[in-house]
């Protein structure tokens, strides 16, 4: 199968994939941005089948309240990490990379779900620090955190690391200048790691983009559009399920999209 028709044929089974209850059993599993939007449904998604979750945003009260959600449906207990990612460092991620070792000795599979931008802005119009803050959220700390938490995906008999990405990370489009450049680098980050790794290692490197869903931050960016006619983002969990678990062990190094 050529690699064309392969990813196809992933993007075919993201469309429709039914997990298996326990699928995540026993899995570690980090998610940042966890606390809203997408990650918040993947994160009870994967909690739903069997994952402890390691739920990082810097949002502590809905972090507390997703906290008591899980554990009143008698999912595993997850752990919170409140980090505003805005403000973090080498230091803040090799921190992370700590605690998480102390706490549970390996990692399963990473989420890299948070995401920054303010507004869309033509190029010669942004500021610095704008410019600064959206890369280093979008690009930089995600680099950071997997490589400070690489030894505990290498203690993983099958680890997954997923970006969210988007469609301007692949194709530029006008007026979205960092967030842009940002996920251009995140698609390249993907696949570097992914030929580093794919010999040596267990771990596979993938992105995805969602598409439209019906979040906070769309609807911020797109205050005209029908919320209504985008999907929740409960409607697209199969497909982050899909690539964390081991039905998608074989899936390595692709940019897939819902």
């Amino acid at each position: 199968m050529t690699t064309k028709k392969k990813r196809h044929a992933v993007i075919d089974r993201l469309c429709d994939y039914n997990a298996a209850p326990d699928l995540l059993n026993e899995r570690i599993i980090l998610v940042t941005g966890a606390a809203d939007g997408i990650g918040r449904a993947v994160v009870r998604g994967y909690a739903a089948h069997a994952a402890t979750v390691i739920m990082l945003d810097r949002q502590r009260r809905k972090l507390e309240i997703l906290y008591d959600d899980i554990c009143d449906q008698g999912w595993p207990e997850p752990i919170i990490v409140v980090q505003d990612l805005a403000q973090a460092t080498e230091e803040t991620c090799r921190e992370i990379a700590l605690g998480i070792a102390h706490d549970v000795g390996r990692l399963d599979g990473i989420l890299h779900n948070a995401a920054h931008i303010n507004t869309l802005t033509p190029l010669g119009s942004y500021s610095w620090k704008d410019w600064q803050t959206t890369v280093k959220v979008n690009l930089d700390i995600p680099f950071l955190l997997t490589r400070e938490l690489l030894p505990l995906l290498k203690a993983s008999d099958s680890a997954s690391v997923l970006f969210s990405s988007a469609d301007v990370g692949r194709r530029g489009r006008a007026y979205w200048g960092a967030y842009a450049v940002a996920y251009f680098g995140i698609e390249g980050l993907a696949q570097i790691w992914s030929a580093e790794t794919e010999v040596n290692t267990t771990i596979r490197f993938n992105t995805l983009d969602p598409g439209p869903v019906r979040t906070k931050m769309r609807g911020r960016l797109y205050p005209g559009e029908d919320p209504e006619t985008r999907p929740t983002p409960e409607e697209i969990v199969p497909a982050y399920l899909y690539l964390m678990g081991r039905d998608s062990s074989h899936v390595n190094g692709m940019a897939l999209a819902v």
